[in-house]
């Protein structure tokens, strides 16, 4: 539609879908044999409901919005007539040919078709009347009341059959919520919807509903809808499309608006429908469950049952997840960036046997370690103790539990904090107290970060609960000495009042001067375990660099102690004409070292003795081939750093200059210009 489809119908031979909508107001209709639009016309005013009065769309009838009723032949517009009030709802009965309006207002208009006129109208004992339904087996016609009534006719002896009050039967409803839709099932089942968004099942032989769906979201139900061969209801309203069970009120299915349904049609014995909505687009829905596929559109069928074959298997159930630090315990670190790891989030999935298969070989009785600990929990939980002593504090983290059950007993807290629930008896953290997996690490450094807050926070409350104590000492000393005041009314006692006051103004000052002693003692702890926590990732640090030290300085050893075929005659050549030895450590054992240079010649013996005073180097010259530096301060970091980057920046000259062309290569060569 241009704009907003407004209502959908399908013709009794479920050949044709018509729909209408706005804006220019129109009527589609589309041909499902062909899957395209058959044709489209366009109206004066918009449509609020029509009638397909044939098998097909030779004859149907359109009731507008402006009162105005249009009967529609094959080729078009067939006649067009006004009624009295404006209409709401109508419906054709057959065996009459009569077309039943009702609107504005409390009369039922009859038009006769046969006839070409208008008939006595049925007078409603309702103010106005929003719905009306005829019944296909026996013909009965009901109207839905304002007042929430529904009233019968018989449309042979043109009397009022009976009338049922709808509006009585919903519980919790304050207003008497006006009926809205009617829909018959048979011949004794029918179903009514109210503007409180309930649906109500009735027999109509009965007062009681059979059943009472609410929507739960007070919107007028819009339409109704029967699936007798589920045993399925249709109900809608602007928000949700409902199908549940008739019999229990369960739901099925459902589908959700973006914008606000205004109808849907649902195809006879089948399991698709559509929906109008306040969109460009009517919706199709099919639901495998409420019956087969339309004839037209059989390849649903297969469509759904090679996706209900199909078994989707989830790809990481046989994958376990490790983190990096598990990985490294496990020495897999080397499978980062293959194929066997696949990364995910703050680790990786691996392959469940190759875990398996990894973890047996670090930790072989890992498996063995699991099953003890299991057998002693089993004899544990069934083993009774001959004095039963109640503990009720957890063999994990006590401290903690000792906290809580000192929170929960405390009388001080607020009603709020009495009322939440005690962690200790929670079956979510009940795994902290028993699992020694969940025990609060001491050693740990965000534990030690913490502590002197925590100690501040117990000294805290001590210091709170010694100053309730003191305080109710003081007010039964005052009570004790109101009460002698009393009795001896001296002013003595008067003047050791106000003394008293004083006295409790210096205490008020002596906590003042504790309160910042505390603050003071707070920021010293706080300090001293920052800087023990620093030192200790200092000492990490330096032990790291001397381990890089020791083995750049096992493989400089090495490297001297090789045979030198060249001696003091070492030419300089085209990949690089020095070498450098880095000085030893000496806080690391030289024992080694020493064995291999007894083992050594005398040359090699004078270059690693060298280094033990300097760093040489052989520079090609002819004349001082040798150069020496000598380093100050050799356990500072920041020297261990500088020499790190000489030794890098050196090798990244050597190579720069093996890549680099010599200028003797480039030839130039004479061009003439002509």
């Amino acid at each position: 539609m241009p704009g907003v489809c407004t209502s959908i119908r399908m013709s009794p031979d479920q050949q044709y879908i018509l729909a209408t909508g706005t804006y220019k107001p129109r009527v589609k209709c589309f041909e499902v044999s062909n899957l395209s639009i058959k044709f489209e016309r366009c109206f004066d005013s918009e449509v609020s409901t029509f009638e397909v009065i044939s098998e097909d769309y030779s004859k149907m009838v359109f009731l507008q919005c402006d009162r105005y009723v249009e009967i529609h032949a094959g080729h078009g517009r067939h006649y067009r007539l006004r009624i009295p009030r404006f209409g709401r709802d109508m419906k054709y009965h057959k065996p009459s040919c009569d077309m039943f309006i009702v609107g504005v207002g409390r009369d039922i208009y009859r038009l006769n078709l046969e006839r070409g006129q208008f008939l006595q109208p049925f007078e409603t004992d309702g103010s106005c009347l929003n719905a009306c339904e005829v019944n296909p087996e026996h013909h009965l016609l009901l109207a839905g009341t304002k007042e929430g009534t529904v009233e019968a006719w018989d449309p042979r002896t043109k009397q009022r059959c009976s009338t049922l009050d709808v509006a009585m039967k919903l519980p919790g409803v304050k207003e008497f919520p006006s009926v809205t839709a009617l829909k018959f099932r048979n011949g004794l089942h029918m179903g009514v919807g109210t503007a409180s968004g309930h649906v109500l099942i009735y027999d109509i032989r009965a007062k009681q509903p059979l059943l009472v769906k609410n929507h739960l979201n007070r919107l007028p139900i819009k339409r109704l809808a029967f699936n007798p061969a589920q045993n399925a209801v249709y109900s809608l309203d602007e928000a949700t499309l409902k199908l549940w069970d008739e019999q229990t009120g369960k739901q099925i299915a459902y589908v959700e608006s973006t914008t606000s349904f205004n109808d849907f049609c649902s195809i006879p014995d089948t399991g698709m429908f559509f929906l109008a909505q306040e969109d460009v687009k009517m919706l199709t829905y099919y639901v495998p469950a409420m019956g087969p596929a339309p004839r037209w559109c059989s390849f649903l069928d297969n469509l759904t049952e090679e996706i209900e074959s199909e078994v989707v298997e989830n790809v990481y159930d046989d994958y376990q997840f490790v983190t990096a630090k598990e990985l490294a315990e496990l020495g897999m670190e080397h499978l980062v960036g293959s194929n066997l790891l696949k990364g995910y989030m703050h680790g990786y999935f691996m392959d469940a046997r190759l875990y398996n298969k990894a973890k047996a070989v670090v930790e072989p009785f890992a498996f063995d370690r699991f099953r003890k600990d299991k057998i002693r929990q089993e004899i544990e939980s069934e083993r009774k103790s001959r004095l039963q002593i109640e503990s009720k504090l957890p063999k994990v983290n006590k401290e903690l539990a000792l906290k809580i059950m000192d929170e929960q007993a405390n009388p001080s807290n607020s009603s709020k904090q009495r009322n939440v629930p005690n962690l200790l008896e929670d079956t979510r953290f009940k795994a902290m107290f028993e699992n020694a997996d969940f025990a609060v690490n001491k050693s740990a450094e965000e534990y030690r970060l913490l502590a002197p807050v925590l100690n501040r926070l117990d000294k805290s409350k001590a210091k709170e609960l010694k100053k309730r104590v003191e305080v109710a000492h003081v007010a039964e000393l005052h009570a004790d000495e109101a009460k002698q005041r009393e009795e001896s009314d001296n002013d003595e006692d008067l003047f050791g009042f106000e003394k008293s006051d004083g006295e409790t103004k210096d205490e008020s000052d002596d906590e003042a001067s504790s309160d910042d002693d505390d603050r003071r003692e707070y920021v010293k702890e706080m300090k001293q375990a920052y800087k023990q926590v620093k030192r200790q990732r200092d000492e990490q640090d330096e032990l790291e660099g001397e381990n890089d030290e020791e083995q750049q300085e096992d493989e400089t050893a090495e490297s001297a102690t090789r045979p030198q075929t060249n001696g003091h005659n070492h030419k300089p050549t085209a990949n690089g004409n020095r070498f450098t030895l880095t000085a030893l450590d000496q806080h690391q054992s030289s024992s080694l070292v020493q064995q291999r240079i007894k083992k050594a010649s005398l040359q090699d013996r004078v270059q690693v003795m060298s280094q033990l005073e300097g760093q040489v180097t052989n520079v090609g010259r002819s004349f001082g081939n040798r150069q020496m530096t000598f380093e100050v301060n050799k356990q500072k970091k920041s020297q261990f750093h500088a020499k790190k980057r000489e030794a890098e920046m050196k090798k990244h000259r050597e190579e720069r200059r093996s890549i680099v062309r010599p200028i003797k290569s480039l030839r130039l060569k004479k061009v003439n210009f002509k």
